[in-house]
């Protein structure tokens, strides 16, 4: 087996300063990376040669796995879909994020108006080896739209 490893999902973001807020202050993430990019016009599935963007990394605590980027266009700005979504389709992640406490974060992500979809509640799973595995668990979207499994593992 190869050594292949997801280090970061990269984000397109309606308004940098609103999103980045929210990552860094209910996910309690911290910048890793912040710059202008300009588009080689090969690499991004999207935009052009020569376009403008803002991207933003964000970590938490390991320093290479689970990062977020955050990536807005800037020049051209890049009209955003009117409809922010408010639930999950085809084509869109859903984010499974570890937490220590659901609660905290839940009334972190309640101050900054976000759409909560499940409030935090006991559930369990069985795992890979069988045993159950016990969670306080809530469900949200970031400013964006982008779907957030949170769980804290109990017991």
């Amino acid at each position: 087996m190869g050594n292949t490893i997801v280090k970061r999902t990269t984000l397109i973001v309606r308004d940098m300063e609103k999103s980045r807020a929210w990552y860094e202050e209910v996910l309690e993430m911290s910048a890793y990376y912040d710059d202008e990019v300009v588009l080689s016009g090969n690499g991004m599935a999207a935009g052009k040669k020569g376009d403008r963007t803002h991207l933003v990394i964000l970590k938490c605590q390991d320093p290479v796995i689970g990062m977020i980027g955050l990536l807005q266009w800037v020049k051209p700005v890049w009209p955003a879909p009117k409809d922010i979504p408010s639930a999950v389709d085809y084509g869109m992640p859903t984010f499974v994020v570890d937490s220590d406490d659901v609660r905290a974060l839940h009334e972190r992500a309640v101050k900054l108006d976000s759409i909560i979809h499940s409030e935090p509640r006991e559930w369990s799973v069985r795992g890979a080896t069988g045993d159950m595995i016990d969670f306080l668990g809530m469900s949200l979207f970031d400013p964006d739209g982008h779907f957030f499994e949170v769980n804290q593992r109990l017991g």
